[in-house]
């Protein structure tokens, strides 16, 4: 049986669809920085996660081949997440998609080091013959944060984020964003494939005690 992230892991990606507060420990993930509207067609987003989906696969994969991780298990691909900021970091407008700064991201399993990243993006580019410089090693810890489960279109994000928001003032937290501590989202659904108010998406922010 592969080992599956979401299930292993459900305080982090199985969250109810009622705020709670979590402390994220510190994860390893692939990466890729960009900016712009994710739904433009050619834009920097959709190309982001092709590089991010490669990478990850050739990891998965990697069994497979000559070259053998130290470590290694059969795991699912943990599910697509995305740090999100506009102007500084301070809250998300969604009115203004434009302006969004992203940081694109899949998790790693512990045993991917550095090394075994370096060696992924190296036989990436020579099997897909494509330029992966953009994707990074990027460690992460997150710390105290209110997440929920959002079910349904992005655009209605901002109604979960007022109910997270309330649900903070009551418990006695406030938010605590920055230029490293971001709004966060999880990618549960694939949109190509399911109806948009069946979406689910993972939402979480930065906290601190009020």
């Amino acid at each position: 049986m592969a080992f599956d992230f979401k299930k292993e892991y459900k305080e982090f990606y199985l969250p109810p669809k009622k705020p709670g507060i979590v402390d994220v420990p510190k994860m390893h993930y692939i990466a890729v920085d960009g900016k712009g509207d994710p739904n433009e067609p050619e834009g920097e987003y959709k190309e982001a996660i092709g590089l991010l989906y490669a990478i990850a696969f050739t990891i998965k994969m990697s069994y497979k081949g000559k070259h053998k991780i130290d470590g290694y298990f059969p795991y699912v691909v943990p599910p697509l997440e995305g740090l999100w900021k506009q102007d500084g970091g301070q809250g998300i407008d969604f009115g203004h998609k434009e302006r969004f700064e992203w940081t694109s991201m899949m998790r790693l399993p512990d045993f991917v080091t550095e090394e075994e990243f370096d060696w992924a993006i190296r036989e990436a580019i020579e099997k897909k013959k494509r330029d992966f410089s953009k994707v990074k090693y990027f460690t992460y810890r997150e710390g105290l944060c209110v997440q929920c489960m959002h079910i349904g279109s992005y655009d209605s994000e901002p109604d979960t984020i007022r109910m997270m928001n309330d649900f903070i003032r009551e418990q006695g937290y406030a938010g605590d964003f920055s230029a490293s501590r971001l709004h966060h989202e999880i990618y549960l659904s694939d949109p190509r494939r399911t109806a948009t108010e069946k979406l689910r998406t993972v939402i979480r922010q930065p906290i601190l005690k009020a």
